[in-house]
């Protein structure tokens, strides 16, 4: 399958992640969750980043993703640890979640099998196994529902999230050719130049989500930032070496009233040194939607840039190479 295949079928594994979540049965925690710990990298950690902005305002206990191989001295027996790993195999998760067994926490596994699959088993984790054998980047939708569930069979979260991500479905179906339309012109305007992506606070891992389909799909440089914190520093950044930046803003009709004033005097400042900014807004009304709206677009975007690029945006070749280099130390 071409990268593009996967993208047109976002909504199919949208659907059948509802379907394998809803079928998931889990064991009762050995303790109480007092925080959460997302541990993942890459594709399959993204979900971690989005997810907790997203639930934020309605779970009642720390969340936060960590994206390497240590943990944080908090975790322990009240510790709920989610090990996202497609593949199973990721070094720095593995490691993660066996440093989080010693400290008897509360560990609970999404992946498509691998070695974390038979920790999973051998341990007798909770865990939700999904379909593999693909990028894992391009199976986004798979992880990233998967979480929800594991959050609301902890009792952490209610299962109004399942509506949102119906209703994101629908939209996403409905906007699919507009989507496809919107990206092509955002990619023309961002080919050969590198792409800034800016948000507000508490949007920022869909912003990382673009950043990194970009570096992956399109082969090129990109980086993202923040409102209010880029404010406070990147916006003087743009008095020098300003040739060949494009920018894209992430809006939201939800965003913080106050963020949202600052993005409109951010693009005035910005303009003074590019014309090539543009604003996307999300659609749907929940943040399950409007975050999904921005990736899928996102991911469209990125496979029209490696068409201009002309490279193939499924090959992941130098990070094979420094992961073949890697297990041979």
């Amino acid at each position: 399958m071409k990268m593009n295949n996967y993208i047109s079928d976002f909504t199919n594994h949208l659907n059948d992640a509802l379907s394998i979540g809803i079928s998931a049965k889990f064991n009762s925690a050995k303790s109480d969750i007092n925080n959460i710990l997302i541990c993942g990298l890459g594709g399959s950690g993204i979900g971690g980043s989005i997810i907790t902005d997203i639930v934020n305002d309605v779970i009642s206990v720390p969340i936060t993703a960590t994206k390497g191989y240590e943990v944080p001295k908090f975790v322990n027996k009240n510790t709920l640890v989610i090990a996202c790993s497609y593949s199973g195999n990721t070094e720095e998760t593995i490691e993660a979640v066996e440093k989080c067994l010693k400290k008897n926490a509360e560990v609970s596994v999404i992946t498509s099998g691998g070695k974390l699959k038979e920790i999973a088993l051998e341990k007798s984790l909770n865990h939700i196994i999904i379909p593999g054998g693909h990028p894992p980047r391009a199976m986004f939708g798979y992880g990233f529902t998967e979480l929800f569930f594991v959050l609301k069979n902890y009792n952490l979260i209610n299962n109004d999230f399942e509506n949102d991500f119906k209703n994101a479905i629908s939209l996403l179906n409905k906007e699919k050719e507009n989507i496809k339309i919107l990206a092509r012109s955002i990619a023309k305007k961002l080919y050969k130049k590198t792409p800034i992506i800016y948000t507000c606070e508490g949007f920022e891992g869909v912003a990382i989500r673009f950043r990194q389909q970009i570096n992956e799909n399109s082969k090129m440089l990109c980086w993202h930032h923040v409102v209010p914190e880029m404010n406070h520093n990147e916006l003087l950044g743009w008095r020098t070496n300003v040739e060949g930046l494009a920018v894209v803003f992430l809006r939201n009709k939800n965003d913080y009233y106050r963020n949202q004033t600052r993005l409109d005097i951010n693009k005035s400042v910005i303009s003074k040194y590019t014309d090539d900014i543009l604003e996307v807004w999300s659609k749907g009304n929940s943040l399950i939607e409007t975050s999904l709206y921005h990736i899928n677009v996102g991911d469209w975007v990125s496979w029209y840039l490696s068409e201009h690029n002309n490279v193939d945006a499924i090959e992941i070749d130098v990070i094979d190479f420094l992961k073949d280099k890697l297990s041979k130390i």
